[in-house]
């Protein structure tokens, strides 16, 4: 999950970030000079602008101007491949996939890709483009949904696919030490063989970077239990923008000398810093797991379900998911996925992990039988065996799957209070009426996150214009966030008015372009 960054040389020794976008500016804003995350004569910066696809002039994601970063030239390359030999990839064959995201929305047109295997060579790259002013795009597994990860223009592709290496690992701790390029569901095997799991678990796990799922603050499937990654990530270790290493990769549980530096970097998208390693704490892998997959008639009884779930599984709750019928349609229509149970407007995917299978069976059957008694749920089936639960998980984490057979899709990573998700999918239904091919809605349910995606035969410019920013005043009015867990990447950057006041705004250092409409 790649992030767009800048660097930029500053001759002065009062400390500056470039504006983030400010309607295509480039300003400086001034920045207090006792920020702790600072080179003295250098300053990582981001500027989230991208060439989108078939973009218009109107279309917010359209391409600003290149900003006055130098060019490759055959020195630099040199440089390169002196460092990188045989990791420093110029055919444009082999570029094209790093250069377009994985929704096929956002492409760049980098030249050169480079593939570090140590936070060495991390430090050397950043350390010349530094020097040279070359602008650079750190990328993982470049699974990202809001166009932050890939390039803007010409900018270097820094991969970090070889940087896969466990550092270390505490079976006794259970905190896990790795490189920011292991993959997650690599990391997750690795660590069911030796008794434990990782706390984040991603639809894309099969090709998610941890240390992108870290910059972004990737929320996941379950964080209904083990909590987000502010919680479980104990220490990173970070390449700065002139290319000093700053290593903060503690495996302490309890550390109150000083700032804690790591809360900068997690979830900022890449403007502080290239992550290039992780420790993290992980859970006993539970010795049982069952996944209930059950039918509801409306909304409010899935959330009368949900409140009834909490009292009685407690302990044991490890997620809470939904979708709807119309995911589930997708599901069967395209990829041919069969509904186990009877046809209803909702679905709900319920996972228990304790560790005594008698007891978790017994508290869930007492579950299942109150909500069918009361009517809550219409219909429902239990898995136990890993297969059976893979089945039913995968009606849940492969909608996105299923949405790219339906033509383009608009998503939204929304955070709502829980009682108001599903409202915003109906409400988004009738003001599009007929624009919209289809209008779905899923998420986790246990920490009021909705995804919201419409869809379309191809990109529809009067559509997007429908959509917003009717969809973030919409959630602006009822206190919710603009991205739950996807960042702002380069699709969001001018909206993160509706979910931070101005005043927070600048002191992040970023000046979006808020809408007139605000």
């Amino acid at each position: 999950m790649g992030i767009f960054q800048r660097f930029a040389r500053l001759p002065l020794k009062s400390t500056y970030i470039w504006s983030l976008c400010p309607q295509y500016s480039t300003d400086l804003t001034t920045v207090d000079s006792a920020l702790i995350v600072r080179s003295s004569q250098l300053i990582q910066h981001r500027c989230v602008h991208s060439r989108v696809m078939g973009a218009s002039p109107g279309n917010t994601g359209a391409a600003p101007p290149r900003l006055p970063f130098s060019r490759v030239t055959q020195e630099d390359l040199a440089f390169f491949r002196a460092l990188l030999p045989g990791r420093t990839i110029t055919d444009p064959d082999l570029l094209k996939s790093s250069n377009v995201d994985w929704l096929k929305t956002v492409e760049g047109n980098s030249e050169v890709l480079l593939r570090p295997k140590t936070t060495e060579e991390v430090s050397q790259i950043l350390r010349h483009c530094n020097e040279r002013n070359l602008a650079v795009c750190p990328q993982g597994g470049n699974t990202g949904l809001v166009g932050g990860s890939v390039p803007v223009f010409d900018e270097i592709i820094l991969s970090t696919s070889l940087m896969s290496q466990v550092i270390t690992f505490d079976n006794i701790s259970g905190i896990l030490t790795c490189q920011a390029g292991c993959v997650l569901e690599n990391l997750s095997n690795y660590l069911e063989e030796r008794g434990f799991i990782m706390p984040l678990d991603l639809g894309a796990k099969g090709s998610c970077h941890i240390g992108g799922n870290v910059s972004t603050n990737a929320g996941g499937l379950r964080l209904l239990r083990y909590g987000s990654l502010r919680g479980t990530v104990l220490g990173l270790e970070v390449v700065l923008a002139d290319g000093r290493i700053l290593n903060c990769l503690a495996t302490l549980r309890k550390d109150n000398t000083g700032y804690d530096l790591k809360q900068l970097f997690i979830g900022s998208e890449g403007t502080l810093g290239v992550i290039t390693a992780v420790s993290i704490l992980c859970p006993h892998k539970p010795k049982a797991v069952n996944v209930a997959f059950l039918g509801c008639s409306s909304f409010q009884q899935l959330l009368e379900t949900f409140q009834r779930c909490r009292g009685m599984l407690g302990e044991i709750l490890s997620a809470f998911e939904f979708l709807d019928a119309s995911c589930m349609s997708l599901l069967e229509k395209h990829l041919k996925l069969t509904n186990p149970i009877t046809e209803s407007p909702f679905y709900i995917v319920i996972e228990t992990a304790g560790s005594n299978a008698t007891h978790d069976e017994e508290k869930l059957h007492k579950f299942l039988e109150e909500v069918m008694t009361s009517s809550l749920v219409t219909d429902g089936t239990v898995a136990t065996e890993a297969t059976k639960i893979k089945a039913l998980w995968s009606l849940r984490e492969r909608v996105t799957e299923a949405l790219t057979h339906e033509g383009y899709t608009y998503k939204y990573d929304i955070s709502l209070p829980v009682e108001k998700i599903y409202d915003l999918v109906q409400d988004m239904r009738g003001h599009l009426g007929d624009m919209a091919k289809n209008v779905v809605g899923y998420g986790h349910v246990g920490d009021g996150n909705l995804h919201l995606n419409i869809t379309s035969p191809s990109k529809d410019p009067a559509l997007l214009a429908a959509i917003e920013p009717y969809v973030y005043e919409w959630t602006s009015e009822w206190k919710g966030s603009i991205s739950a867990e996807h960042g702002l990447g380069l699709k969001k950057r001018n909206y993160i008015y509706y979910s931070k006041p101005s005043e927070a705004v600048a002191l992040m250092g970023i000046n979006a372009a808020p809408c007139e409409s605000m």
